[in-house]
């Protein structure tokens, strides 16, 4: 099988443009996932961050979730729950930060300094997507945009070392709900896998790097020339892997429709997706994540009257 996608986004910035656009074009058609480096995030503050990380699930994190699953561990394979411990960060329209217990001001400081770099990097994509697709500059944005805003947040996971992980997967197949999704892997245990042509395949962990994937959203918005993919964390037994996963989302009342130029370019215009507001989808996706995602385009299309 071809390698996964690796994007050098500096070379954007020269003589390689071009080649660098249609490597993006490439991974956003054919993958749904692609690993950035020289992405513009300083390298010490990935590195705070993972350390940090990792202090507060070894000191706040790691005790609960070894009383959540019990001192028999696992007895019998479990389908509906995931092996991960949890907590979630908002910083768009509002941030949260302050209020999340057992923070330190230092992990604070540091995942809102990260917040702020990742936002940037993630209206950036957009305006790169929008360039591939030929939407003007800033369509995207404007489409996630609402009357408040996107929603931008942050799932900070651990998937701890796992007796048995042929009973239980770290985190159940799926696809993302949201926009653009940006996330910090651990760089040594690895677990995401992504599914391409029926077959499930590793994102390999890459030290100091950003993996980029598609959400629903853009598949919708992008009339499917792009789509959400789905993927899974497998339970490992080296290591507990570390995971902070950032969504840039559509605000709440963002109303998702395919761009209209994209369509008049869809060779069959049958196939177009709904239009909905998108607090709508999320409330049928919090039903419906782990199943496929062609009966939620399809469910979401009674929910209102566009």
């Amino acid at each position: 099988m071809e390698n996964f996608p690796v994007i050098n986004l500096k070379n954007l910035n020269g003589e390689e443009r071009k080649s660098t656009l249609d490597q993006i074009e490439d991974a956003c058609q054919n993958w749904g996932f692609f690993e950035l480096v020289n992405h513009g995030i300083p390298h010490e503050l990935l590195d705070s961050v993972e350390r940090l990380t990792k202090e507060h699930y070894r000191k706040c994190m790691e005790q609960r979730f070894k009383e959540a699953v019990g001192s028999e561990g696992l007895e019998g394979e479990l389908k509906d729950i995931d092996w991960e411990s949890t907590f979630f960060l908002r910083h768009l329209p509002e941030s949260n930060i302050s209020g999340i217990p057992d923070l330190t001001q230092e992990y604070k400081e540091a995942m809102k300094e990260f917040a702020e770099k990742l936002e940037k990097l993630a209206e950036e994509l957009l305006d790169v997507l929008c360039e591939n697709l030929g939407l003007e500059k800033g369509y995207l944005k404007k489409a996630f945009y609402g009357t408040k805003g996107p929603n931008f947040g942050t799932k900070v996971a651990n998937y701890p070392e796992c007796p048995k992980p042929e009973m239980v997967k770290g985190l159940r197949a799926h696809t993302d709900a949201g926009g653009i999704i940006l996330l910090l892997q651990d760089d040594k245990v690895s677990g995401l896998q992504l599914l391409k042509d029926g077959k499930w395949v590793d994102v390999p962990p890459m030290r100091h790097s950003i993996v980029v994937n598609l959400g629903d959203q853009l598949e919708v918005i992008t009339n499917g020339k792009y789509k959400s993919v789905e993927h899974r964390v497998i339970a490992k037994t080296d290591g507990t892997r570390m995971s902070v996963a950032s969504f840039y989302n559509p605000g709440n009342d963002a109303v998702i429709y395919p761009a209209p130029t994209l369509l008049d370019k869809a060779e069959d215009t049958n196939q177009t997706y709904p239009k909905f507001v998108f607090q709508d989808y999320m409330n049928l996706y919090a039903t419906l994540k782990f199943q496929p995602k062609e009966p939620r385009f399809q469910a979401i299309k009674t929910v209102n009257s566009f």
